[in-house]
């Protein structure tokens, strides 16, 4: 595994300036790489897209619309016995008003759940606050020795989220990336 160290910048022209700069300090072509990092949730990592099968907050809908449709259904035949009743209306009005009532029920049961588990669930991110942000992203393979003067290169060219990784680089690029993962801050040892 290789030394990484990567940083985010709001342009390519500001990412390419600061490519500019690291060839300056002796870093070659083949050790810099720049490339656009998506928004979470759009790095299509499955076959239909997005980062996960499925949404953490979802894993209670099902309960919750199993609540609902009861309730839904026992409010809606409430409210269709007072139709029969008040407005003479036919039976089936009874029937109709249950399932519209289930259905409803379901619908509200299952999204209440859903906000609840997305408020107690964890994200895919080990840490939101580390989460990577979408932006230009330059990634250069280094040594631990040379580590410092790449991140102060970073530094005077205003790049942001400087983070520090060990992973596989071949051909010129970062090879194991994953934009899913939480980035390690990386600053200079002093």
């Amino acid at each position: 595994m290789s030394l990484i160290i990567a940083a985010r910048f709001n342009t390519f022209e500001k990412a390419e300036s600061a490519s500019v700069k690291l060839h300056a300090k002796g870093i070659t072509k083949e050790d810099v790489s720049i490339i656009y990092v998506t928004d979470h949730g759009q790095h299509a990592r499955t076959p239909i897209g997005g980062d996960a099968i499925d949404d953490p907050g979802s894993k209670q809908a099902p309960k919750g619309a199993g609540k609902g449709v009861l309730i839904g259904a026992v409010v809606g035949a409430s409210i269709g016995v007072g139709i029969l009743v008040g407005l003479h209306a036919p039976w089936v009005t009874i029937a109709i008003a249950t399932a519209v009532g289930a259905y409803v029920g379901s619908l509200s049961g299952a999204m209440s759940h859903t906000k609840t588990s997305r408020q107690h669930s964890q994200t895919s991110l080990d840490n939101f606050e580390n989460a990577r942000q979408s932006g230009v992203m330059i990634a250069i393979h280094t040594e631990q020795k040379s580590a410092d003067a790449v991140i102060e290169a970073l530094e005077s060219c205003e790049a942001m989220d400087i983070e520090h990784a060990s992973g596989l680089w071949q051909q010129g690029r970062w090879a194991d990336f994953d934009p899913t993962k939480a980035r390690q801050p990386a600053a200079r040892a002093q």
